[in-house]
């Protein structure tokens, strides 16, 4: 049974966060191997494999629980990737994280736009009205 938990969030993992998430994967395997087996097991065996959410609305619920938390942007850095990997768009993205403000407030959401930024400029991509006064 465990190994087709396994089986499954490898899977998982590779259709959502792809290479960024076997690097933070294999980057436990030398101090932590069983948080990294949980984490694929669980969190992606288990929870992502999931059928209430699609994988666009649990990676939005995943950006936003990180920009609340604060403290955790090189996971919101793997998450936006995968959000864009499963579809989202850099302006689903911004609205998402402007919606955030509300209930976390601006200097979590500014140091999310500010990885948001990061991440969109890697892979080319920047949204809709970026560089207007106003807007991100």
């Amino acid at each position: 049974m465990e190994d087709e938990r396994y089986a499954r969030g490898l899977s998982i993992l590779d259709a959502v966060d792809g290479e960024s998430g076997h690097r933070v994967v294999d980057s436990l395997r030398d101090i932590a191997p069983d948080l990294a087996r949980h984490i694929v097991s669980h969190a992606f065996g288990d929870i992502y494999a999931r059928p209430g959410l699609q994988p666009r609305q649990r990676q939005l619920v995943t950006i936003g629980v990180l920009t609340a938390l604060g403290g955790c942007e090189p996971q919101l850095e793997v998450h936006l990737n995968a959000a864009l990997n499963v579809g989202l768009t850099p302006e689903e993205i911004v609205e998402a994280l402007i919606h955030s403000s509300v209930y976390c407030g601006f200097p979590k959401v500014l140091n999310a736009v500010f990885v948001a930024k990061r991440v969109f400029a890697e892979r080319g991509l920047l949204p809709v009205g970026a560089g207007r006064p106003g807007e991100v």
